[in-house]
């Protein structure tokens, strides 16, 4: 089977030679395409044009330009479209696969350039409870439109499954991948709190600046690149003034789960997400838990990675000074957290999983 994803940079995380750094979404999409090659189908991904040569292959992986579109933009989405049918006619997939919200969902149901199967791959819960249309009506609107009109729909986790289910939609499930590690974990664990997160809204940086602040002999680590150009000099200009913080602006995706192996503790302050990427590596680099508002499948009363808050900032005070104050429940929170990702997030049992999804053995 031929399979097309459509995603602006996730040809990059394939690519050794970039240092970009993007989004949980998008390293997603390529660690998902890279397995599928590995099990004989034919993987096809369009990128946003950046420059790069179009038809470069890595790891057996097709990387196609698709335009100067940046995935969710509404104009730059439209000025890519002649192109992004031109490769769909040249390529021929089966299936067009989309990751989380995007305009492209909609055009690619819309406008079909032959009989593919479209598939709809849930991210971020608000993608499927609602509350993203309720927030952008029109925009939220044209969305479900497209995941209603998808012909395959994924779920990452038990919540959003329910919610698909609310709708009458089918779905299937399959968990988040694993970026294999380049080498063995050796680390010290010499950073009490790490922070990472691209730059933007929903993450709430400034929180974790806040939390810095009140524990000033707690060694931290904040791995922030830019995207909201305002909201990162904010940020950037207040790390600065922090003494007990260390501030990097980018890490490619290479070296950055060293940063979750040398960290007692990781530090999640969205106000929502999926399910997170920063939190499997954080099990795999044996780092604890602390998060304000996100919990996916009640992650911390099942496997005890660590502390939820539970919305209340005093509780993610507390939880940290909890975790570095009591070598005992940090260790046992450590061990919570490997525990859940070697349950739940074998790269083999997911792919077999995504695959029965499609109906393809």
């Amino acid at each position: 089977m031929k399979f097309c994803f459509l995603s602006s940079y996730a040809h990059l995380a394939l690519d050794p030679a970039s240092d970009r750094v993007s989004g949980g979404a998008e390293l997603q999409v390529a660690l998902l395409a890279r397995e599928l090659v590995k099990r004989g189908h034919e993987v096809v991904i369009i990128g946003g044009d950046i420059g790069q040569r179009d038809g470069m292959t890595f790891d057996g992986v097709i990387t196609r330009t698709g335009g100067k579109f940046q995935t969710g933009g509404l104009l730059d989405t439209l000025l890519a479209v002649p192109r992004v049918r031109q490769v769909l006619r040249e390529e021929k997939p089966d299936c067009v696969l989309i990751l989380g919200w995007t305009t492209w969902l909609y055009l690619l149901h819309r406008l079909r350039v032959r009989n593919y199967r479209l598939v709809f791959i849930c991210g971020l819960d608000t993608e499927v409870n609602g509350e993203f249309r309720r927030e952008n009506p029109i925009r939220g609107a044209v969305f479900e439109n497209g995941v209603r009109g998808a012909n395959i729909r994924f779920a990452m986790s038990e919540y959003q499954a329910e919610q698909f289910a609310r709708q009458r939609l089918s779905c299937g499930l399959y968990r988040n991948l694993i970026l294999p590690r380049a080498f063995p974990r050796t680390a010290e664990k010499d950073v009490d709190l790490l922070w990472i997160a691209r730059c933007q809204p929903i993450k709430r940086p400034h929180l974790f600046l806040d939390l810095v602040e009140r524990l000033p002999e707690a060694k931290c680590r904040m791995i922030c690149p830019r995207e909201d150009e305002d909201l990162w000099q904010s940020v950037f200009a207040r790390a600065q003034k922090i003494p007990n913080l260390e501030f990097i602006e980018r890490v490619p995706y290479r070296d950055i789960q060293a940063h979750y192996d040398s960290a007692k503790v990781f530090v999640n302050t969205s106000s929502y997400e999926g399910w997170p990427n920063s939190f499997i590596q954080s099990g795999l680099g044996s780092a604890a838990l602390l998060s304000l508002d996100v919990n996916p499948d009640r992650l911390f009363e099942r496997f005890l990675p660590g502390v939820f808050a539970g919305g209340q900032f005093e509780g993610l005070v507390n939880g940290a000074k909890k975790l570095l104050e009591t070598p005992e429940a940090l260790l046992a929170a450590q061990s919570g957290c490997e525990q859940f990702v070697a349950e739940l997030h074998d790269n083999d049992r997911n792919v077999d999983a995504f695959l029965q999804g499609m109906g393809v053995g």
